[in-house]
């Protein structure tokens, strides 16, 4: 207490020495930390809908706050009802916060989605505000197959026809069709499979796949919903609405050739007008072996009818005349197929 001597006249009272007291040890305690808090769901917003066509959509969000932790997913929800969840179909668009665009696919044509972006972090799932959007329709004289090629309709007749040859890589189902490359695998199947000329994938584009009769007549189902291969006797009927067999293919090829640079068939491409609406393509043929045979020259089409045989019925159209043709030809091989509606 020395140093109270600079202080002459102060009277320590005991009162006076306790507060004193108080205060150094208020002075040298310790700071409580501030108590931890806990992180919360993200913020964020939904963009606008654009790039609407029959099957796909843009669209995408901007996450402004990430709640305390890192958004470890982000992207857009969507489905038919009024509450899409990261639960059903999403897209993935990589992680952190900021705005990012998503791109939706698989949509059905003509049809109301609702959809919102979302983010997660550690504490859940936050959700922006939820837009709504539709598809466009279809135009009527086209359908699409189950993997969303489109294929244009030519009616003929009172059938209707489609006027490409499919391209279609699953049953109706779902379940795959299996491309089969390779000779000797090819010509030992007994199960339905396709393939493309040469295996060259610029001849899937232009003549789409050639498909052994076990893929044709598979009761799940190659053509689109509402739709079936063609049978012997619709081929028929075809032939005689176009005045009969010997000049109904000439009024079914496409025009031009290929010496100028006009068409898909070699010269003469005989009698060749397109009438019909039909369009017919020389995507050639597969036989049982696995060759690849006569693409420019004939296109060769599958009916769904078999001889009660080892054989099916198949119609031919050719680049040296204006028939269409009738034959029978073995189940393992690869021909075009046309699809008529049910």
């Amino acid at each position: 207490m020395n140093n109270w001597k600079h202080f002459p006249g102060l009277i320590l009272s005991p009162v006076f020495i306790l507060a004193w007291a108080l205060m150094i040890c208020a002075g040298c305690s310790k700071k409580e930390d501030a108590p931890e808090v806990p992180p919360s769901k993200p913020v964020l917003t939904t963009a606008s809908v654009t790039q609407v066509t029959q099957t796909t959509a843009a669209s995408g969000g901007d996450i402004t706050s990430d709640g305390g932790a890192i958004v470890t997913a982000r992207g857009v929800c969507w489905s038919i009802s009024d509450t899409p969840t990261v639960a059903g179909t999403r897209t993935l668009n990589g992680t952190g916060t900021g705005a990012f665009v998503s791109y939706l696919d698989g949509l059905q044509p003509g049809t109301d989605y609702f959809i919102r972006a979302y983010a997660t972090n550690t504490a859940g799932t936050g959700y922006g505000p939820t837009l709504t959007f539709k598809t466009l329709a279809l135009p009527v004289d086209t359908v699409t197959d189950i993997d969303g090629n489109l294929y244009h309709v030519a009616v003929i007749g009172d059938r209707k026809w489609l006027k490409e040859n499919l391209r279609v890589t699953h049953y109706r189902t779902g379940a795959e069709i299996p491309e089969v490359q390779s000779d000797p695998q090819w010509k030992i199947l007994t199960n339905g499979a396709r393939s493309v000329y040469d295996n060259t994938a610029a001849n899937l584009t232009l003549y789409g796949f050639l498909y052994n009769f076990f893929a044709v007549t598979d009761p799940r189902g190659i053509c689109p919903e509402g739709w079936h291969v063609a049978t012997d006797d619709e081929w028929k009927t075809l032939g005689a609405f176009l005045g009969g067999m010997v000049g109904a293919g000439g009024k079914m090829k496409s025009t031009g050739t290929i010496e100028q640079g006009t068409g898909l068939w070699y010269a003469p491409n005989a009698e060749a007008d397109n009438s019909s609406g039909f369009t017919g393509l020389p995507g050639g043929y597969r036989i049982n072996y696995g060759t690849f045979y006569s693409i420019g020259n004939v296109g060769m089409f599958w009916t769904s009818t078999d001889t009660a045989s080892v054989n099916a019925w198949n119609y031919i159209l050719d680049a040296n005349n204006g028939s269409l043709k009738r034959n029978f030809n073995l189940l393992q091989n690869g021909f075009s197929v046309r699809c008529c509606k049910d």
